[in-house]
Formats: structure tokens, C-alpha cells, sequence
């Protein structure tokens, strides 16, 4: 419970108006709230005085990112808390962030309810804290190829993957066919307790019903036709790592239940076999189906179901991530090239066009995509016409679209001239331009922020 005592927060971004923004947005009547874009003079406010949380920016653009001054206010206040903000990030950055003792991290642009409610829970959490200590230093990092993005929607997932990476209670892996899952499975195993031990991963979509029992669990010599000798399956092989289960929604009603057994209880019986032994393996597991619809059809068991999804990690599809799209481009490209032993580029025309395209198969999709234009490209450079013809399609579309809005202004280009408009006519006054605007101050902020526009001083 917070207190009726003032609480202290110290707000660190090396953008004036983003901590005049911020400071406005989460003050209030029993809050003290101190903003420095000077991480050297930040350390020194956090050696003189007392904060219960800091909210800054990773990137500072000097020596001390956000993550040296995360370290230092958890060893000059043990009990407070810490909320990072990034407008770019890595999976690295994410765990580090966690591992060194971050509330939470949190992407740009702003949600503005939910940095509120962050707030609030950091602040409870700090009043509710009565020790504390050094943060540990986080360990080496491994960053399985291909989980790389920068938009809001991977951030998130980099969160998530850093708050799941030490636990051992089960993760359930939601998302599109196509767009990542086991990699995700893969780094929360590499960056956890068990990274030393087996990853084992299992299609359960691709084995047939009558074996994947045999697979999980393993099975005794003569169990069945063709079990000339003892199995073991991948609970036991995955010994003190990790169980990654693809397509777990492809599993029958009476597979599950001794699959519940398994991870409740620690336990498996082989097929065929007398006995049943322990084990000690986490479950991951992953699936492109809704289990709450098959759980209310069903298809899936409800308890399997709560049991499985502890922590839920929910991949974006590639469409809702078209930042992203470069990035990936170039690290496909790289590998592609490397295979072929070639060296071809992207041309612009084609970079746009594979931005511009839905990618139904996600990543998968796309990979494959680069790597048969690699291929096949008569050239030094891939062209438009060396793309798939449903890829050239959706680009001809979306030229005739051009042609047809070219003279349109979008809304948001009209919104930004307006509110330019509105400044230069109250000579950048922004108590002034909010009432012409019929806005409030902070949203007036946020406006300017998103359009990358500069507010001048009181007058």
C-alpha cells in the first residue's frame, strides 16, 4: 500500500521536453519529482539524496547509459525501484535490464495509461520493500540468430523473454505459424538457470499419434512392434534442461493428461515399461492455435492448459512489425550470400516491395524468400522481378494506390501542419497553443514528440 508520505522520483533523459513530459504526466499532490538530462549529474543527485524510483532512458547519449545508472541507484538505494525506457533495444539489453534489478522497461512511443499504472505498481513495490542489496551482475548473453527486431512488439518480447529466462515455471509460446516460436524457446533456455543443460525440442504436429507418446515419454523393449531395445524419450534426455513442445495444440485429449502428470508430478512412465521414474526438465511449449477456443471446444484439456500457460510470450506477426523487415533482410541476405558465395544486394525497389508485402508465413517466409532470390538473380543486385510474383502483385497495387492518393496528405501530415500552424501563431506558447488545440499540456507533448517538433519556452 502506498503511504500518505512524499514520495521521491527521479526522472533521467537526456531530451528536456521528454522529462518535462514525463515529470507533468506521473506528478502528483505527495510526489517530489526531480528530472537531470546529465547522467553525471544524475549519479550525483543519487548519492545526496533519497528516491524511491528512477525512470530513465537507456540511450543517454554519454559516457553512463541508463543501465550504468541502474546499477548505481540500486547500490545507493536498495529498496527503490527502477524503470528503463528504450525507443530501440536488444534481447541483450532486455535481460541485462532484469538481471540488474529493473522494475520493468518500457518501449517508445508512450502508452500513457499504462506508464501510469507502471508507476504506481514500482512505487507500491518500493514502500513495500524493507531490504535489499547489490544487484548481481548479469552473465553472457546468447542471442540465437534470427530473433531480431527493434519495433514496440519485439521489445516487449525481449521483456518477456528476460522475466521468463530464470524462472522454472512453464511457458506457453503464442503466434502465427512462420514467425519465431522456437527461437524464443531458445533463448529463454540460453539465458536461464538450465543454459548448460539439453534443449530437446519435439513437433508434436509432425509425429504420429501412435509414436509421440514413445517420443515424450520413451518406451521399454517389446512395448511395441519394432521396440527392439529401451528408449529414452525427451523428458528423460532433456535431463535438468529444457522441453520445447511445437504444436502442443496437435495433441489428443488423452496424451495431455499424462502430459499433465508429467509436469506437475515430475514424473514418466515409458510405454511398455513397469515403473515410472522421475524427472527434471521445464516445458516450454508453443502453438499457432487459440487454446482458449479448443479449451472451450473441447479439444484441449483445461487444466493442461492454466498448467502450460504461467507465462505467456505472444510473438508478433511479421506484418505488425515492418521496421523490422530491414533488419531482417540484411541478416538473411549475409547468411544467404555466405551459402551461395556470392554477393548480391537488395535493390531500393525491392526493399520496398518486400516492406510492403503481408508476409502470410512470417519470417520462415521471408527467409526463404531471400534466399531463393539470392539464388536465382542474374544480376549483382535483387530486383522487383526477381521476387516471388505475389510479392511483385501486392507491389503494382500499392504503386496504383500511390498514383491515385499521390496529391493526398495523410492525417497525420494534416494533424502535424495544423499544430505547427497553431504554434507559430501563438509565437510557441504552450499553454496558449493547448487552449487553441482544446487539449491538455501533456497531451500537447505527446503531439510534439510523435512529430519530432521542438517546443519553445514559456513567453
Amino acid at each position: 500500500m502506498l503511504t500518505d508520505a512524499m514520495q521521491s522520483i527521479l526522472v533521467v533523459d537526456d531530451d528536456r521536453e521528454t522529462c518535462r513530459f514525463i515529470t507533468e504526466l506521473i506528478g502528483t499532490a505527495n510526489r517530489r519529482v526531480v528530472s537531470e538530462q546529465d547522467p553525471a549529474r544524475a549519479l550525483q543527485l543519487l548519492r545526496s539524496d533519497r528516491f524511491d524510483l528512477m525512470i530513465s532512458d537507456i540511450n543517454l547519449n554519454a559516457q553512463s547509459s541508463g543501465l550504468d545508472l541502474l546499477r548505481a541507484f540500486k547500490v545507493e538505494h536498495p529498496a527503490a525501484q527502477v524503470l528503463l525506457i528504450s525507443g530501440f533495444g536488444t534481447l541483450e539489453t532486455a535481460i541485462e535490464a532484469v538481471r540488474a534489478g529493473a522494475f520493468d522497461y518500457i518501449s517508445k512511443p508512450f502508452n500513457i495509461a499504462e506508464i501510469k499504472a507502471m508507476v504506481d505498481r514500482a512505487l507500491a513495490h518500493a514502500a513495500e520493500s524493507t531490504n535489499g542489496g547489490p544487484a548481481r551482475a548479469a552473465p553472457a548473453i546468447e542471442h540465437p540468430p534470427g530473433l531480431i527486431g527493434r519495433t514496440a512488439g519485439m521489445l516487449t518480447v525481449y521483456k518477456q523473454i528476460a522475466f521468463a529466462a530464470d524462472s522454472a515455471a512453464p511457458v506457453l509460446i503464442l503466434g502465427e505459424s512462420g514467425t519465431g516460436k522456437e527461437l524464443v524457446a531458445r533463448a529463454v533456455h540460453a539465458n536461464g538457470r538450465r543454459a548448460s543443460r539439453p534443449f530437446v525440442a519435439l513437433n508434436c504436429g509432425a509425429v504420429p499419434e501412435t509414436l509421440l507418446e514413445s517420443e515424450l515419454f520413451g518406451h521399454a523393449r517389446g512395448a511395441f512392434t519394432g521396440a527392439i531395445g529401451d528408449r529414452k524419450g525427451i523428458f528423460e534426455q532433456a535431463s535438468g534442461g529444457t522441453v520445447f513442445l511445437d504444436e502442443i495444440g496437435e495433441t489428443t485429449l488423452a496424451l495431455q493428461v499424462r502430459l499433465l502428470r508429467a509436469i506437475e508430478e515430475g514424473e514418466v512412465r515409458p510405454v511398455g515399461g513397469s515403473r515410472a521414474m522421475q524427472v527434471d526438465a521445464r516445458v516450454i511449449s508453443a502453438t499457432n492455435r487459440d487454446l482458449t477456443v479448443e479449451v472451450a471446444e473441447q479439444r484441449f484439456r483445461q487444466d493442461l492448459y492454466y498448467r502450460l500457460s504461467v507465462i505467456v510470450i505472444s510473438m508478433p506477426p511479421l506484418r505488425e512489425r515492418r521496421a523490422d523487415i530491414p533488419l531482417l533482410v540484411d541478416r538473411f541476405l549475409q547468411s544467404a550470400c555466405a551459402r551461395a558465395g556470392r554477393t548480391v544486394e537488395v535493390s531500393v525497389a525491392a526493399l520496398d516491395a518486400l516492406v510492403g508485402y503481408d508476409w502470410p508465413g512470417n519470417v520462415r517466409e521471408l527467409e526463404n524468400t531471400i534466399e531463393r532470390a539470392v539464388l536465382f538473380s542474374r544480376g549483382n543486385a535483387i530486383h522487383v522481378a526477381d521476387l516471388p510474383e505475389a510479392i511483385g502483385r501486392s507491389t503494382a497495387s500499392a504503386d496504383l494506390h500511390t498514383r491515385v492518393f499521390a496529391d493526398l496528405p495523410s492525417l497525420d501530415e494534416l494533424e502535424r501542419r495544423y499544430l505547427v500552424h497553431v504554434l507559430q501563431a501563438v509565437g510557441g506558447n504552450r499553454t496558449r497553443a493547448a487552449d487553441v488545440l482544446g487539449i491538455d499540456r501533456r497531451t500537447l507533448y505527446r503531439m510534439a514528440e510523435r512529430f519530432g517538433l521542438e517546443l519553445g519556452d514559456e513567453s
